[in-house]
């Protein structure tokens, strides 16, 4: 099922968790190491380079070499990644702006599967 999401042109941030979302859920314990969900890479290539990519993680800073290893090696784009993150809820919390542009968007996933999204552009008037 692909999910369509409008947003406006201005420049977004994107955070994303990276076990269950972005690869494999604790593939980096196994001997295979981490291995992309099928899609996320076409899916972070199609972001605009306007916009912030933050990923965050309950993985041990100790994997970080590891970790940007892997993302750098698989071309993965992003301009923050935070490690040792607490594993429960993620909580994003921002205010409207006076327009009524909508300035928050959560999407769950269902671990270890990337079902698609079509970003759509939107210019304010």
């Amino acid at each position: 099922m692909e999910e369509k999401i409008v947003l406006s042109t201005l420049p977004h941030t994107w955070i994303f968790d990276l076990d269950g979302t972005l690869v494999k859920h604790n593939g980096y314990r196994t001997s295979e190491g981490d291995t992309l969900l099928d899609g996320v890479k076409e899916f972070l290539a199609s972001i605009p380079e306007k916009d912030m990519i933050i990923i965050i993680t309950a993985r041990p800073y100790e994997y970080r070499t590891v970790t940007e290893k892997f993302l750098v090696e698989n071309n993965i784009r992003y301009d923050q990644i935070i490690f040792d993150a607490p594993v429960g809820e993620r909580i994003l919390v921002n205010d409207n702006k006076p327009d009524g542009l909508k300035t928050a968007y959560a999407i769950e996933r269902t671990r270890d599967k990337w079902d698609k999204i079509k970003l759509i552009e939107k210019e304010l008037i």
